[in-house]
């Protein structure tokens, strides 16, 4: 949009979804780079351009419609805007387990493909908070370490003859809390702790409280959770509203987010010189 001199609100509260990993990878150019200096670079270069501005802060509401919309911040501010574009990305419910959330994105791990070469070869577990953990366990089984274990914590329905089969160890008792700076300090119920290089764990996500809530986008259910419908230029089912990002895939990856906001902004930059052109989704049946 920037690149078309059209006018460019960025709202932003700083607090990205990555923010407390040390080090994204798998992302050309920038493999190991930290998060915090990737969004630096991104503001840098959406900065340079003219018409592109920044807010510092976070939309609390969002009136209107399309050629109409107004946003509150929680500063107080409002905004006009013509097009909406949601990249506010999801929430991750974490399983209420002490330690858990002290280290999420550095010994706490999501993704075997983000994070996994790092700690290959040495002893894993993965936590089963959700339907994606024997998945998880078997992936990671297979490429990436001899010695992962399944976490049961008392989940149902799991298929353990089958992790067996694959190699995947099996611990049912339920853990207590987690410690540990860089390797993960497992307390367990009934019996002495355990030791892993990372903690796998596949949690719940939601929309709550956010912009994309609060419009009503439409929505479709992923494995772990709710994500925003969108058609080929990332237009949901809301005239002149798109997303990119987390919140509109139930895969999340930073080199899609980035595909994802090209095709949003150059449909968003479409629709305004062809309003009929890019049509918003059907609404799906209730």
């Amino acid at each position: 949009m920037c690149r078309a001199s059209r006018s460019v609100v960025v709202i932003d509260d700083g607090r990205p979804r990555n923010r407390t990993s040390p080090a994204a990878h798998g992302i050309p150019g920038w493999d190991g780079v930290a998060p915090a200096e990737i969004l630096a670079r991104f503001r840098a270069d959406h900065s340079a351009y003219p018409t592109a501005r920044i807010i510092e802060g976070r939309v609390v509401d969002v009136k209107g419609g399309r050629d109409t919309f107004t946003l509150s911040t929680d500063a107080g501010q409002e905004i006009q805007a013509r097009r909406l574009i949601l990249a506010h990305g999801l929430r991750d419910r974490l399983p209420e387990l002490p330690g858990l959330a002290e280290g999420w994105g550095r010994t706490v791990l999501h993704c075997p493909y983000c994070h996994g070469y790092e700690v290959k070869g040495r002893p894993l577990a993965v936590l089963a908070s959700s339907a994606m953990a024997a998945h998880q366990a078997q992936v990671l089984r297979a490429d990436w370490s001899d010695d992962v274990t399944l976490l049961v914590n008392g989940a149902e329905g799991l298929d353990i003859a089958a992790l067996e089969a694959a190699g995947v160890k099996i611990e049912r008792r339920r853990p207590v809390s987690i410690a540990g700076e860089d390797t993960v300090q497992l307390s367990l119920a009934d019996g002495p702790d355990a030791e892993f290089a990372a903690l796998f764990l596949a949690p719940a996500v939601d929309l709550s409280g956010t912009p994309a809530e609060t419009l009503g986008v439409g929505l479709a259910d992923g494995p772990m959770g709710p994500f925003v419908r969108v058609g080929p230029m990332q237009q949901t089912d809301i005239a002149g509203v798109f997303a990119a990002g987390d919140l509109s895939s139930p895969m999340w990856n930073l080199n899609f987010a980035v595909g994802d906001g090209t095709r949003a902004g150059i449909g968003c930059h479409q629709s305004l010189l062809f309003p009929d052109f890019i049509q918003p989704l059907e609404k799906a049946a209730a």
